[in-house]
């Protein structure tokens, strides 16, 4: 049977050796009784190919002809996978039912397998491809599937890219205030984050009292339940508003007569005069002479003290009218009874 002699075989026969009887008996060619696979020359797919012989079903994964990367002659199955000849997407197959998918456990992710793994195995992952992540970061920067936030860290919520990238942590795209949770101290001592300057007013570590997270200036208002220092170390005409120019002259502290709530009112302390009771006292800025004082000049403090109007020892050289204006037996004493 070699097309001569008798009829061999046909041009469309499956490229075998020439070891007949391997497939054929001498009743007939057909039906044959079986392929010997060990006869056949050429590639699994030259038969298999849904016509000469049964091809890949319509639910096998997607792959190239090569059939016997993964098959061997002695049966379909069991296979070992090639995955050098699988075209489909790892999740094509790897979606639980087909082949093993993505466990309970794994990262929420899109099913791009082969962002982070590679065929030879899934682990160990290459790298985590974040573009390919769908959960928050700290669903998985916990410390304990990966890296989470470090002792030091300022204290602050769980959103992560509030602040930091995918591409690293480092450096910090910049830090979102609404999402911290310690104090604005915790963290702008000047080494963390830049604290107060040295020529910052004397106060508490209570910044929020007075700045905003929004930026250091313009202040908000200045809380002074927060400041250390003396008034005058502020309110010096150049930090802040010092002593006008109609100010009374004084050696005492700012708050030894006002408040922090105002400068007016005030609850007067007199032992700051040093001179010139008449520059408030003048009937204006506050109790001047009255009408029936007698007539002298404007140096208040010549005949008072500041304890109080009266008593008052009198300077007569302070004293502009004749001495008959007050020597008169009623204001002071007059001519006695036995006066010449």
């Amino acid at each position: 049977h070699n097309g001569t002699t008798a009829s061999g075989k046909s041009a469309s026969h499956i490229a075998t050796s020439s070891n007949c009887d391997a497939c054929h008996r001498t009743t007939g060619w057909t039906p044959a009784s079986g392929v010997d696979h060990t006869e056949v020359s050429g590639t699994c797919a030259s038969c298999h190919n849904g016509t000469s012989a049964s091809g890949k079903s319509a639910s096998h994964i997607t792959t190239s002809s090569n059939c016997d990367a993964c098959h061997k002659t002695i049966g379909w199955t069991p296979a070992s996978v090639d995955h050098n000849e699988v075209n489909g997407t790892c999740a094509s197959c790897h979606n639980g039912t087909t082949a093993s998918g993505k466990s309970s456990k794994h990262i929420t992710s899109s099913n791009n397998c082969d962002a982070c793994h590679r065929t030879t195995g899934w682990t160990p992952a290459t790298s985590v491809d974040h573009a390919e992540v769908n959960g928050s970061c700290a669903s998985c920067h916990n410390g304990t599937t990966a890296s989470g936030k470090s002792a030091t860290h300022i204290n602050t919520s769980s959103n992560c890219d509030a602040c930091h990238r995918t591409a690293g942590w480092t450096p910090a795209s910049g830090v979102d205030h609404a999402e911290v949770n310690g104090t604005c101290a915790s963290c702008h001592n000047g080494t963390t984050a830049s604290g107060k300057s040295a020529t910052h007013i004397n106060t508490s570590s209570n910044c929020d009292a007075c700045h905003r997270t929004t930026g250091w200036t313009p202040a908000s208002g200045v809380d002074h339940t927060e400041v250390n220092g003396s008034c005058a170390s502020c309110h010096n005409g150049t930090i802040a508003t010092g002593k006008s120019t109609t100010h009374i002259p004084t050696s005492e502290s700012c708050d030894t007569c006002h408040r922090t709530l105002a400068w007016l009112p005030t609850s007067f302390n007199h032992s700051g005069i040093t001179t010139g009771c008449s520059t408030c006292h003048n009937g204006i800025s506050t109790t001047g002479k009255t009408a029936t004082h007698i007539s002298t000049s404007n140096n208040c403090d010549a005949c008072h003290r500041i304890s109080a109007w009266t008593p008052a020892t009198v300077d007569h050289a302070e004293v502009n009218g004749s001495c008959a204006s007050c020597h008169n037996g009623t204001t002071a004493s007059g001519k006695s009874a036995t006066h010449i």
